[in-house]
């Protein structure tokens, strides 16, 4: 009764009743109550966050055999979340999880053999735990289509973060849906969409989507048309699946060109719904369909020659039209393609690269709806919740979810964790989101060894991080911190020629560098001119005119802020 309430409600109300009752079966023994509640608890749904309770319910559970239990055990000894930092301890937990069922504790270790986490690095061992989740995935993948789930990330600038284009603003939906009304095709058909697979933090409405597709089809727009076909070529509570409406409106939308009435029109003949099964029309309107773009007809083409339906076996082609797919991202497309990488099939094998497509693959799972409540945790201000959140989607791999709990952490609002062991977590989670190529994650780390946050202040290993960040990544915040270390000669040689060189790249890599750059510039300028005034013939018999001994390291900053001092009276007597 409890998981129906869940599944069916949409109300926190409703949901919150089904703890209650999830509450009173675990009481009376059942196990997979007791899950429910475990991980509610961990998780902070509905305020119930209790780390420690959460523990002894999963150490009773983790002696019944639960794999979910050895999972969440693995994660909060691997983060030292309520339980004692301790890797090993975590990776037993984990290697239990997996062969007891939990493809979180797969996912887990084959990201942890990926990169070489608390084990030797592995690709072949990291290929197949990795393996068995995407076939997991591709297999309901199959059956319906992956929802994409909103990844928003919280190192974003707070106005960027507050109206972000990630999820929608309950405002701008109100707006949308004014415009809708008032007959604006376009953004009927995208109110559709939304409600149709359930984005930007919209639940899933199905009459909804019917609703604003057939007011954008009446005024015939072919995607709307096609989208109706959709919904009752898959069947749903509003639109019951019906092969022969989701001809006619694939046929509508064929009719005007519409490569998503094409694509739907190939799905009917390839799979024999509502028409005889006939793989030469499906091929025939796969192709039109594919010619436009239409990336999942892409990979019905690359299907049909990968498994030899209607046409000769051709690897070659396979190859492409899967990869022409998964340049937009299509799941299905991305999951063959590593197949192919894995066995070698029509492509040169490379276990690396099936590992790294299998991992997208992985990270369409339903566990990342958490993204969501994370985030809308952390806007409600329940900081320990999202924390928690984050950090096990990070363990998993995600390289936004490791960002946003280093950014967390770094903020040191959590209560769940001692507040020394904040930054060097803080670290660790940095370093793991730059391994997966974040420019921002790569500077923070060298902003981390400059200071001393959570190690050893080392202004070697800063310059080197900033280096890579600006050399790779062209970070512009990495150039002016690299340029003021050559200004200064921390860490590296002083020269002067290559910070002013470094400044300018900044100013030109991003308008928001032009203003400190000016300062900055100005600073050094005024300090050399100082310099050459100053010491010019002089440096010999008046050692003790060495600034930076008589009025201290930071004169030069009093230097430039007497200039500015005098500039501004200077214009203010002008207008006078």
């Amino acid at each position: 009764m409890g998981i129906k309430i869940l599944q069916q409600s949409k109300s926190r109300k409703q949901k919150a009743e089904a703890y209650k009752l999830f509450a009173k079966a675990s009481d009376m023994g059942n196990l997979k109550a007791t899950e429910k509640m475990a991980d509610a608890l961990l998780f902070g749904n509905f305020g119930m966050q209790n780390i420690t309770a959460a523990i002894q319910l999963y150490e009773s559970l983790a002696k019944e055999g639960s794999y979910k239990a050895q999972n969440a055990l693995g994660f909060l000894s691997s983060c030292g979340i309520g339980m004692e930092y301790n890797q090993a301890k975590a990776l037993i937990y984990y290697t239990f999880g997996s062969a007891g069922g939990s493809m979180i504790s797969q996912m887990i270790l084959g990201y942890r053999y990926l990169s070489g986490i608390s084990v030797l690095q592995n690709c072949e061992v990291a290929l197949s735990h990795y393996k068995k989740v995407a076939d997991y995935i591709a297999d309901k993948l199959e059956k319906s289509e992956g929802v994409p789930v909103e990844k928003v990330r919280l190192t974003e600038r707070p106005e960027n973060l507050s109206s972000n284009s990630e999820i929608l603003d309950w405002d701008i939906y109100q707006y949308y849906k004014f415009l809708a009304e008032r007959g604006d095709v376009q953004i009927q058909v995208s109110l559709g969409q939304l409600h149709l697979i359930g984005r930007k933090g919209l639940d899933q409405d199905y009459y909804k989507a019917l609703y604003y597709f057939l007011k954008a089809a009446k005024a015939g727009n072919a995607n709307a048309m096609a989208f109706i076909g959709k919904m009752y070529l898959e069947g749903n509570v509003a639109a019951p699946q019906n092969n022969a409406t989701a001809f006619k409106y694939f046929s509508m939308a064929a009719n005007k060109g519409n490569a998503i009435g094409l694509h739907g029109l190939g799905l009917l003949y390839f799979y024999g719904k509502g028409v005889p099964v006939n793989y030469a029309e499906a091929l025939k309107y796969f192709q039109k369909a594919a010619e436009k773009g239409w990336p999942n007809a892409q990979f019905q083409l690359g299907f049909m020659y990968y498994s030899g339906s209607g046409v000769w076996k051709d690897y070659k082609l396979a190859f492409k039209y899967f990869y022409l797919a998964s340049q937009s991202g299509q799941p299905l497309a991305i999951y063959y393609l590593a197949k192919m990488y894995a066995t070698g099939t029509g492509v040169l094998r490379s276990c690396r690269t099936a590992v790294e497509l299998y991992k997208g693959v992985c990270e369409l799972g339903h566990w990342a709806e958490k993204f969501l409540t994370a985030y809308f945790a952390y806007k409600n201000g329940d900081i320990d919740s999202s924390l928690v959140q984050y950090a096990l989607l990070a363990e998993m791999g995600y390289e936004v979810a490791q960002s946003n709990s280093a950014f967390i952490l770094e903020s040191k609002k959590a209560k769940i964790l001692e507040k020394e062991k904040m930054y060097p977590m803080a670290l660790l989670l940095w370093n793991r989101a730059a391994t997966q190529g974040n420019a921002f994650a790569r500077v923070k780390i060298g902003d981390y060894h400059y200071y001393g946050y959570g190690t050893k202040k080392d202004y070697q290993t800063a310059a080197m991080h900033y280096s890579i960040a600006a050399n790779k990544y062209h970070s512009a915040q990495a150039m002016f911190n690299l340029a003021y270390m050559y200004e200064h000669g921390l860490g590296i040689a002083k020269d002067v020629l290559l910070a002013r060189r470094l400044y300018d790249m900044a100013a030109q890599t991003s308008p928001d560098a032009h203003i400190p750059v000016f300062f900055a510039l100005t600073k050094l300028e005024t300090v050399h001119l100082f310099r050459d005034i100053l010491f010019f013939n002089f440096t010999m018999r008046w050692k003790w005119m060495k600034l930076d001994n008589t009025l201290g390291p930071y004169w030069d900053l009093f230097v430039i802020g007497l200039i500015v001092a005098v500039l501004i009276f200077l214009l203010r007597n002008r207008y006078l």
